[in-house]
């Protein structure tokens, strides 16, 4: 392709919105056009590197057995409220009514629709395992749609999904696929770390997120400091090792005065102990009713896990006029002698120690020696403290470390709850009637190719890998004026194409200073330069785009050193 002819103009600036490098960058360098909030077009170059990335997932998921099918974004509601997620999933569907008033939406995920699929194809277990993918457009309406490429409303996805008669066949099916995504992200240039991660809207019993450690990334991923533990997970999934506190008999639950004091800092330095003596609460809203939230002092309320308490309804945090209008007080408060008025969350926390401060829910007032179970109860007792770094790690004697990551990839156990929803069964060897079981698979197409550019770009632009860079050499001709320079450079781009390699020739008639930065923002592996300087040097100047210096080779081995240079990246 020559850059004369090639749609799409770069960039000195990028737009006034693109807050993070990957969204900067694919701007200005022509990758990508915004249409909407949440919503792109592909340039040429973007769209190239996109169907190089598209290529290595079908390479991959074809290598694992996977089979290539493909499934409408649009579905019938009717689907969604069998499996029962019509009114859960977060963010909510995209629905609206075709001409015959049917409730349609427009899919976020497949999961519904692989399952009528395998129903439609499976009776026996002889017919299982079987693993289907797409890549496919999706619509989520999300609320906050930024970061580019990395959180869209609308955007491709590979989903693959696997169908087993046991638990056994959905291990199996799981580590495949595991492993075919470590190949595609290494491919990709990416490199990522596996961690445990919530199963959010999809739903199921186990899932792992991959993720590229970056710090412009919006995830927060807690990572054990020991060498010999490999815990990683997500801070909405990860656990850690709670301190009790030392034991001691239980005391007399009394007031004492305490004014001004607001806070649980307020309250552990008034009395001189650290706020892992004091319990606090957090006023939640659920379905317009009051839910009281009780955890240590020390930690603080994971919304994920309380979430997934709650049996995933999506609880927020109640207003100050909510809090008033229940006749409860902000700032001293505690679920004693409320307990049998409103609904009770307790962190497990709350059972490692005795004698704590809370509050009095009086204003002004706190209660010393208070305790679980004698002197209020919960509805449910369980973790919603959030993981932090410094915290104890779960699994050895280690530390969790606290790095920001971009999820690239998404994999989940999700067992039987959409096979026996929209009745994917099979008959076992003795005909007993069982529910296959489901695993889910999923990489963005388009966030994989933000995520490495966030992993492959420098002060100058991108600097993406081989395998999925638009385009792997970029030419560029200077003094092209001149006939025999202008000659020799369209032969060395004739060559460099008859041997199979993809070529930008920039023919343009800018400034060579112009050029360097183009080369540089777009991102190709490698530059070669041809002009009246570097032929008066001996030949062509040939640069890594991430080499600081360039060498100069004759003419005569252009191509074949392109190609040596091409495999060493």
């Amino acid at each position: 392709m020559r850059s004369s002819r090639l749609f799409g103009k770069t960039l000195r600036n990028a737009p006034a919105d693109a807050e993070n490098i990957s969204h900067q960058l694919l701007a200005r360098a022509g990758y990508i056009q915004q249409v909407a909030a949440g919503i792109f077009s592909f340039m040429p170059l973007g769209w190239r590197s996109i169907k190089k990335i598209k290529s290595i997932m079908q390479e991959e998921m074809d290598s694992a057995d996977a089979q290539e099918i493909n499934m409408p974004v649009t579905q019938p509601l009717d689907l969604w409220e069998r499996s029962g997620r019509a009114d859960t999933y977060i963010p909510p569907l995209t629905k609206f009514e075709d001409r015959r008033e049917r409730g349609m939406v427009l899919a976020p995920t497949h999961e519904e629709t692989t399952a009528i699929m395998a129903a439609a194809g499976i009776s026996s277990y002889r017919d299982l395992p079987f693993n289907l993918y797409h890549i496919q457009t999706k619509f989520r309406d999300e609320p906050r749609s930024r970061g580019g490429l990395l959180r869209t409303r609308e955007f491709e996805m590979k989903d693959a999904y696997s169908f087993d008669r046991d638990e056994e066949g959905l291990d199996l099916s799981f580590s495949a696929m595991v492993g075919a995504y470590h190949r595609i992200f290494n491919r990709a240039g990416l490199d990522v770390v596996m961690v445990e991660a919530d199963s959010g809207p999809i739903g199921g019993k186990e899932s792992n997120e991959f993720v590229l450690l970056a710090e412009s990334g919006e995830d927060v991923i807690l990572i054990c400091d020991s060498p010999d533990c490999e815990y990683a997970a997500n801070v909405e999934k990860a656990d850690f090792k709670k301190v009790p506190n030392p034991p001691e008999e239980p005391a007399a639950m009394e007031e004492f005065p305490t004014p001004g004091v607001r806070t649980i800092a307020q309250l552990a330095e008034q009395e001189g102990v650290g706020e892992e003596k004091t319990a606090k609460v957090v006023f939640y809203s659920v379905g317009g009713d009051i839910l009281i939230v009780c955890i240590r002092g020390d930690y603080e309320v994971n919304e994920t896990k309380l979430r997934n308490a709650l049996g995933g309804i999506e609880p927020r945090l109640a207003s100050p006029e909510e809090v008033k209008a229940a006749g409860l007080v902000s700032g001293s408060a505690s679920p004693v002698g409320l307990d049998d008025k409103f609904r009770v969350i307790a962190d497990d926390s709350l059972t490692m120690g005795a004698n704590l401060l809370a509050g009095a829910n009086k204003e002004d007032v706190h209660l010393r020696n208070v305790n679980f179970e004698r002197d209020f109860k919960a509805n449910l007792m369980t973790d919603i403290a959030e993981a932090q770094e410094g915290f104890g790690c779960p699994g050895c004697e280690g530390t969790l470390v606290s790095r920001r990551g971009v999820e690239v990839g998404h994999v989940f156990k999700l067992g039987s709850i959409y096979t026996e929803a929209l009745g994917a069964m099979f008959s076992d060897e003795n005909g007993a009637s069982w529910p296959a079981l489901m695993g889910c698979y999923g990489i963005g197409v388009g966030r994989l190719l933000a995520a490495a550019v966030e992993a492959n770009s420098d002060e100058n632009g991108i600097a993406l890998p081989r395998a999925i860079a638009p385009y792997e050499v970029v030419l560029v001709g200077l003094n092209l004026e001149d006939s025999e320079i202008s000659q020799q450079a369209e032969k060395l781009y004739a060559d460099l194409k008859d041997a199979g390699l993809d070529v930008l020739f920039d023919d343009r008639d800018e400034k060579p200073g112009v050029k360097f930065k183009d080369a540089d923002l777009i991102g190709m592996p490698l530059r070669v330069v041809i002009s009246k300087r570097s032929l008066q040097n001996g030949g062509l100047e040939v640069k890594a785009r991430r080499e600081k210096d360039a060498q100069t080779v004759p003419v005569a081995d252009g191509v074949k050193t392109v190609q040596r240079l091409l495999e060493g990246l």
